[in-house]
């Protein structure tokens, strides 16, 4: 039930292209269940049919706060992605993130976890004992073409508070209100949570090269002259040198999400973002070749596992791994 996953029994193909807008957007989220009957519900914003990319990222599940004692908490065996980055950040509880190269780290509020699949990667998540609310985010950044076979890797960053009248913020990536990020991606980016007062006016000096995306997790905010609500995405173009954002009576939350445009087409499906159908399948076939019985079909258990593989073997999991589904019968299309 790990938005980082999509564990969605039948997942759609999804053709993600930038596509240029006159002003500022609303973008409203469908929620998605993940996992199994306790499904933890999703409401994810982005992909959406009209824009399926902000800069690089590429994917946004906002989700929370969910009682652990009334959806199961987050039990995500380990399973495979490719040609992207994900971004987990927590407004409340705690997940442990094991992968396969090794890293073994927590999740914690305010501390950004930034995990990098390139040629491909396994990973596992899973709430700690601790945890009795659920309340986050997860994001997928896309791998532009010259980086997108990179070597995995992770990085952990937990970013000082800045403040000024009327509002905090935690930048995670990029730069933002006077403060950087040490994380390093492979296209500009900026990622950072944003609280407003209540009633506040606040303009965010933005770089006019980005286009930004504004998700609200608390309270309303206006964005330009659009409202905004808790789970309601505002969209904003390039050449805006500030965004004006105006919270509520009772304050808002935010995440504040930019980058240039990609200006790359890409296919998503799955937990694998490529740039043909036969990449996908190359990479459905790989993942499924490491973790079956090639004799039995069977999903095999952690002691099986060989390390060897496009994927590896996440250590000290005995959760057994995440079988993909089926591809849909036509060939996943590819728009440049």
């Amino acid at each position: 039930m790990d938005p980082v996953s999509n564990p969605e029994k039948d997942p759609g193909e999804v053709v993600c292209e930038a596509r240029p807008a006159a002003g500022v957007e609303l973008m409203t989220p469908r929620e998605v269940p993940l996992g199994g009957p306790r499904a933890m519900a999703v409401r994810r914003t982005l992909p959406q049919r009209h824009r399926s990319l902000i800069g690089a990222w590429c994917f946004l599940d906002h989700y929370g706060p969910d009682l652990v004692s009334e959806s199961g908490g987050m039990e995500v065996a380990p399973h495979p992605h490719t040609g992207l980055q994900t971004v987990s950040w927590l407004f409340t509880g705690e997940i442990e993130h094991r992968d396969s190269a090794g890293n073994v780290a927590m999740v914690r509020p305010q501390e950004v976890n930034l995990m990098t699949a390139g040629r491909g990667i396994s990973h596992s998540e899973v709430s700690t004992p601790g945890t009795t609310v659920l309340h986050g985010a997860q994001l997928w950044v896309a791998l532009p073409d010259a980086a997108r076979d990179t070597d995995p890797g992770f990085q952990h960053y937990a970013p000082e508070q800045v403040a000024g009248e009327g509002w905090r913020a935690h930048v995670f990536l990029g730069s933002l209100l006077g403060d950087s990020s040490p994380v390093s991606t492979f296209t500009p980016l900026l990622g950072a949570e944003l609280v407003l007062d209540p009633g506040a006016t606040v303009r965010v000096p933005v770089d006019p090269a980005f286009e930004h995306g504004v998700l609200v997790d608390l309270g309303s905010v206006t964005v330009g002259d659009l409202d905004a609500k808790v789970a309601d995405l505002a969209y904003v173009p390039t050449g805006a040198e500030e965004i004006c954002l105006v919270a509520g009576d009772e304050g808002a939350r935010l995440l504040v999400l930019g980058g240039p445009p990609f200006g790359e087409s890409i296919v998503m499906w799955w937990n694998f973002v490529g740039r043909t159908h036969d990449e996908i399948v190359e990479y459905r076939a790989a993942w499924q070749a490491q973790i079956t019985d090639p004799a039995t079909g069977e999903v095999l258990p952690d002691s099986r596992l060989v390390a060897a593989g496009r994927f590896g073997v996440v250590p000290d999991q005995a959760l057994r791994p995440i079988p993909a589904p089926g591809l849909p019968n036509a060939r996943l299309k590819e728009r440049r």
